[in-house]
């Protein structure tokens, strides 16, 4: 039933952008029109040639795209067992897979003659590459970013402000990515005539789940490729970390159609699945409910009230999950796990140490499980991971967790 479920999906969501049970619209009357809007300008868009062709310009000489395909030797030989590759994403203009689907909503957004775009961050990695791919095109830049998140990604606020847009820190409940979301919605209904809202993960209304999908998955399909040409032959595994899911879904889901290749989606567990919602698991530890104009997994107490994750990963601090995974969860097609604060902050000093890479938090969480499955995979066993992020914006939190002081 599961192959069944896969192929008939392969065909794309239905018109309210289901997966199943999951995704669907669920938005303010005063949202619809724009949703609407967007949508039928994505369908105009996905079969117009000169918007593809400016996509691949820009992920070509803007970007930097190919990212390559980097056997990890050293790591591979200390752990024993499989053979592991990095998808080098950390490498693209901005260091982290965040600006594939942002150039792609921004265009949408000119091509439908706005000039104001907003956006949340929680790392704060989509907030740089939307200011970025805003300063690029001469558009006004609004980045709401949770306080919480603002102290410990200071260093990406800076470049935020350097590129001319106006950070927004949220002070509402926690502080985090759920509350820098609600006060983006809260904008967007206010300011709907000439605001887009550049949403960063496979979440929210339909068309942003599938939209973001698209546009991250330009990741899997050079993979695809750079596996060929290296090896003959697909991944036997792929893994990604999960805080909403953008950069996992687009490693994903040019091998949904492959059962050989064996999926996983790593989330964050914080302080342990079972430590009093201490993390950010939400496959995990979650049930379905409705969150940011979709249907998904979220971290929810008996009554339906949304619970505060936690990560060491600003990233990862999400309480919810997008749909596709969801549903992909449900089907079986894919597995998820999670990872602790303290096992990513091993692989995070090992990848430092063996790969000469400095890994952002939010890779590290893929990387840990990598750790774990590969002493037991025979030799010619590939792995391919998402090296989703660089880890310069999380210095100072992880020097802060290992006891440096580098601030004084």
């Amino acid at each position: 039933m599961a192959d069944d479920l896969v192929n008939s999906f392969r065909q794309g969501p239905d018109q309210q952008g289901r997966f199943g049970i999951y995704g669907g619209r669920f938005v303010s009357e005063t949202l619809m029109p724009l949703i609407l809007d967007l949508e039928a300008e994505y369908e105009r868009a996905k079969t117009d040639a000169s918007f593809w062709a400016q996509m691949d310009d820009l992920w070509t000489h803007y970007v930097g795209r190919p990212s390559p395909l980097y056997h990890a030797e050293r790591l591979s030989d200390r752990l024993g067992g499989a053979r592991i590759y990095m998808k080098r994403d950390e490498l693209n203009h901005t260091g982290a897979h965040k600006i594939n689907n942002v150039l792609g909503q921004i265009l949408l957004a000119m091509r439908m003659g706005k000039t104001r775009i907003i956006a949340e961050t929680g790392a704060g990695q989509h907030g740089v590459a939307t200011a970025t791919v805003c300063a690029r095109f001469g558009l006004k830049c609004v980045v709401y970013m949770g306080a919480h998140d603002v102290e410990r990604q200071a260093p990406n606020v800076f470049r935020m402000r350097l590129l001319g847009a106006e950070v927004v820190p949220v002070t509402s409940g926690r502080g985090t990515l759920k509350d820098a979301m609600n006060d983006a919605l809260r904008d967007w209904v206010t300011n709907v005539r000439d605001t887009f809202y550049c949403i960063g993960t496979v979440a929210g209304p339909h068309p942003y789940p599938a939209m973001v999908r698209d546009f991250q998955s330009i990741i899997g399909k050079e993979v695809r490729e750079q596996i060929m040409a290296r090896e003959g032959r697909l991944p036997d595994t792929l893994v990604a970390a999960i805080g909403g899911g953008s950069n996992a879904m687009g490693l994903f889901f040019p091998f949904l159609d492959d059962p050989e290749v064996a999926i996983i989606g790593v989330e964050a567990g914080g302080k342990g699945v079972d430590d009093r919602m201490q993390h950010c698991a939400s496959l995990s530890g979650g049930r379905a409910g409705v969150l940011h104009g979709n249907r998904t997994y979220l971290l929810q107490d008996p009554d339906g009230q949304i619970l505060e994750g936690h990560s060491i990963s600003a990233g990862l601090d999400y309480p919810g999950i997008g749909p596709e995974h969801a549903w992909l969860k449900d089907v079986g097609r894919a597995q998820y796990v999670s990872i602790t604060d303290d096992e990513a902050l091993a692989a995070f000093r090992l990848c430092c140490e063996t790969e000469g890479i400095i890994p952002a938090l939010e890779p590290s969480h893929a990387l840990a499980h990598v750790t774990r499955i590969a002493p037991d995979l025979p030799a010619d066993h590939l792995i391919v991971m998402n090296m989703c992020g660089r880890g310069d914006k999380d210095i100072f939190t992880v020097a802060k967790h290992l006891g440096f002081d580098i601030q004084g």
